[in-house]
């Protein structure tokens, strides 16, 4: 008799596996994680001291044997190992208490455009972790069943995934990708943009979680009603001594237009490369954003303006991916075919 069945002793996950944050899909119990996606390891004897919040907590706070990084780059594992032990971290959080036997099945959420190799070494570092069966799915298309659009149906879907590192840019039919374009152009390329308005502007030398604080705080990619503004601290580049400022809503548009301008053009591209006949659905239907970037103020009216078409940003845009996995996880076999192929041997 075998005694270690893992419809048992196992609950499939899904995972969104983020520059800036990763979340976690249980089946049949929704989204129990979502932190960011850092690792802070002991350079001097090579162990990991935290994952997740309190290691993005150590981000520029640290000795300098202590480095508080992030193992994915642009979407993509940079740092093998350190993305294994992260995975393995949060696996086992979810699974330790509850299943202590568990080795499940994992759908994770990828960037559209990675290299077969890439794609290797996430399916590795899963499995490494803890995984028995790891299944990829490219994020545009879980963010559009996150989203409960007809992905199976012979319609236009045409989604916009801005996330930390990435922005995924895709139209669906049929249960695959028609048109798509993969940009570097995201909320961490914003961030060091503002960073890069403060020094040239202001003299100011800011630090990363700051500018994405200004971002959050004031940011706008249209011009709004009411300028917002924040006081912002930093150290005065020529003098080397503390600094405040007050940034308002306008300078951090101006700050992030040419990010603005290559993701809108992106936009376009794909709108452009689209068959006439799934254009005409999405002209009726419109453009589904998702992933943390859509929260930016005003980017949906800016798209918009620039398309010509109807902009929505779904409801909490920034667990469309990792829902998306989860309802694969519930419908396996007939979402099977939007998965991308995964060695599981």
């Amino acid at each position: 008799m075998n005694f270690f069945n893992f419809n048992i002793f196992s609950k499939d996950i899904g995972i969104d596996l983020g520059t800036a944050n990763t979340l976690v899909y249980v089946r049949g119990k929704g989204i129990v994680i979502n932190e960011p996606s850092v690792v802070a390891i002991n350079k001097k004897t090579g162990q990991v001291l935290s994952v997740g919040q309190e290691a993005k907590q150590m981000v520029g706070r640290t000795p300098a044997h202590i480095v508080a990084s992030r193992p994915l780059i642009g979407g993509v594992v940079s740092d093998f190992e350190v993305t294994e032990q992260m995975l393995k971290y949060f696996i086992q959080k979810v699974y330790s208490k509850n299943y202590p036997f568990s080795r499940p099945r994992v759908v994770i959420g990828i960037p559209s455009v990675v290299t077969e190799v890439e794609r290797r070494a996430v399916g590795d570092a899963a499995r490494s972790a803890g995984a028995r069966e790891v299944y990829l799915v490219e994020e545009p298309m879980a963010a559009a069943i996150g989203a409960r659009l007809p992905v199976n149906e012979a319609v236009g879907n045409m989604v916009i995934d801005i996330g930390g590192g990435t922005t995924d840019i895709a139209v669906i039919s049929l249960g695959g990708i028609v048109a798509n374009k993969s940009l570097k152009v995201a909320g961490d390329k914003m961030n060091q943009d503002i960073v890069n308005y403060c020094r040239e502007e202001h003299h100011l030398l800011l630090g990363e979680r700051m500018a994405e604080d200004v971002k959050i705080a004031v940011g706008c990619a249209f011009p709004l009603q009411e300028d917002l503004q924040l006081a912002v601290r930093g150290r005065d580049i020529i003098t080397g001594l503390p600094k405040e400022i007050v940034l308002n809503s306008e300078d951090v548009r101006e700050a992030i237009k040419g990010s603005l301008k290559s993701l809108v053009d992106g936009v376009k591209y794909v709108v452009e490369t689209t068959p006439p006949e799934l254009v005409a659905d999405i002209m009726q239907s419109g453009v589904y954003m998702v992933g943390g970037g859509s929260l930016l103020r005003g980017l949906d009216r800016l798209i918009a303006r620039e398309i010509k078409m109807p902009v929505i940003i779904v409801d909490d845009p920034l667990t469309a991916v990792a829902r998306g996995t989860g309802l694969i996880l519930e419908d396996l076999d007939s979402l099977r075919d939007v998965l991308i192929n995964s060695q599981n041997d």
